[in-house]
């Protein structure tokens, strides 16, 4: 098999080849090597190498389909697990985590971690130990963060899908940036153990990034329910996730909702973006209305979130500390930064804003008593340029002297907080609801720029909406195809 034939596939496909014994795990490992050596230099999305020699003998419903898993939250055993953090690069796990587990069994060949940002922080994929990965629809841009590695290998064409998960768009961001599905399920539906019972208060969750949603769901049934070792049981639906795909959805009432607090005025593709959604939707015969206001409180929501991230911040910084003896040297200037900001929040205040999840959740519950669906851009503007967050020089070395005094936590009495927001969040405020609020949320490939680069539209389902969400989402893929819609990487 060669690389135009093997692209032809997604990996439910490739799996049925291998299963019918028309091609073996071994030739497509070496069709996804191949293409990871010729695209990989200029992307760096995949950082490190798995070993992989796959048998005759694998068995599950992916048997011989190659796979990229994720370099935090997803451990190989034997090998590091970097979260993208020169403090963590060289430290081997013994065991592999439970998603990672649940991929081996399922007979997927891993054979290779992917890139992301520092402790997975940002919404790019620039970490100073790795070095920044690169869209493969065009190498100038992002391909979003902080699952971007997985992201541009999938939508480079070296695997037909790859490990993500999504502490605030981290599944999300990179799909709507590189044209893919990403799926974030609901709380606790994932795994994140052995090691840990849940990240963030369980706003973080485990998926994949993909190019069908068929692949999406059989994904979901491969790494859903609970651990023995779990904080709780999840409710499983009564049928697989695959099974929902092709089902129709139901004439459904979706609202619409574009501007944001934190970004009023999004691009004009994230509005036509939506826009070509609100268009196909109502070709289907479902009721798309526009929202006069948010559902919720997202000016707030902005600050709660990246004020538990800060802690939650601080927290793994001073854990790889404890765990290797790293200086702060190890870590990049915009983590201890961030984390000093977290050490500084008083546990009161901290605890102020977990427990305002709730209200955050209680408004929109009250949202999905009118409507089945709420619908936004995923991105509020195209794909930024690689290094475009940069802090200034000026900056830089002023940060720089309040590190090494011990005085940055005193920027929590300045505007910082606000300019983090308007800087890290302004183009991806759509996106953290879903995971405050503990709600499935779905991005979709709908949109291509005028200058052909993919943008996002996502639908934030009620509690149990994932097959809602996969129901809708193959109906949208059948009106709107966008698996043949591949970047050529020259």
């Amino acid at each position: 098999m060669d690389f135009d034939e093997y692209r032809k596939y997604d990996a439910t496909g490739l799996a049925r080849l291998v299963a019918d014994r028309h091609v073996s795990a071994a030739e497509l490992l070496a069709v996804a090597r191949e293409r990871a050596a010729e695209v990989n230099p200029r992307l760096n999305a995949i950082v490190r190498d798995v070993p992989a020699e796959p048998s005759g003998d694998l068995t599950g419903p992916f048997a011989g389909v190659p796979f990229l898993i994720k370099d935090l939250g997803q451990d190989y055993a034997g090998l590091p697990t970097s979260n993208g953090s020169r403090s963590l690069k060289a430290l081997k796990v013994a065991a592999h985590s439970t998603v990672v587990q649940r991929w081996v069994d399922a007979g997927l060949v891993i054979f290779g971690k992917t890139n992301l940002p520092e402790f997975g922080a940002k919404a790019i994929s620039e970490s100073a130990v790795w070095g920044p990965a690169r869209n493969p629809w065009d190498l100038e841009r992002t391909p979003g963060g902080s699952s971007g590695g997985s992201a541009a290998a999938v939508a480079a064409g070296i695997v037909p899908c790859a490990g993500a998960n999504d502490g605030g768009g981290s599944t999300r961001i990179p799909a709507a940036c590189c044209g893919l599905v990403g799926l974030k399920p609901g709380r606790g539906l994932t795994p994140f153990g052995p090691e840990t019972a849940e990240m963030m208060h369980g706003a973080a969750v485990q998926g994949v990034v993909s190019r069908t949603v068929r692949d999406t769901a059989a994904m979901l049934d491969v790494i859903c329910g609970g651990e023995p070792a779990g904080p709780y049981s999840p409710a499983m639906p009564p049928e697989s996730f695959a099974s929902y795909v092709g089902r129709s959805p139901g004439k459904l009432r979706i609202g619409v909702r574009v501007p944001s607090a934190i970004n009023p005025d999004p691009h004009p593709e994230a509005v036509a973006a939506v826009a070509s959604a609100v268009r196909v939707l109502t070709d289907l015969g479902h009721h798309v209305e526009e929202l006069p206001q948010a559902p919720f409180d997202d000016a707030v929501l902005a600050k709660d979130f990246l004020l538990t991230w800060f802690v939650n911040l601080a927290w793994k910084v001073a854990d790889a500390k404890r765990l290797t003896g790293a200086p702060d040297v190890a870590f990049e200037r915009d983590t201890l930064l961030m984390a000093a900001l977290g050490r500084a929040t008083s546990s009161v205040d901290y605890v102020d804003a977990v427990q305002r999840r709730h209200e955050h959740t209680r408004r929109l519950s009250t949202y999905f008593e009118s409507y089945d669906l709420l619908l936004t851009p995923t991105l509020a503007t195209p794909p930024p340029k690689v290094g475009q967050f940069d802090l200034p020089v000026s900056l830089q070395r002023a940060t720089d002297v309040l590190l090494k005094t011990g005085t940055a936590r005193f920027l929590k009495h300045t505007k910082i907080v606000d300019d983090m927001i308007r800087d890290n969040l302004g183009w991806v405020p759509y996106t953290q609801l879903a995971n405050i609020t503990g709600r499935p949320a779905l991005s979709l490939p709908l949109h291509w720029t005028a200058d052909g680069l993919p943008l996002g539209v996502q639908f934030v389902a009620p509690l149990e909406g994932e097959a809602l969400l996969i129901k809708l989402a193959a109906q949208l893929e059948e009106a709107l195809p966008w698996f043949d819609r591949v970047p050529v990487m020259n």
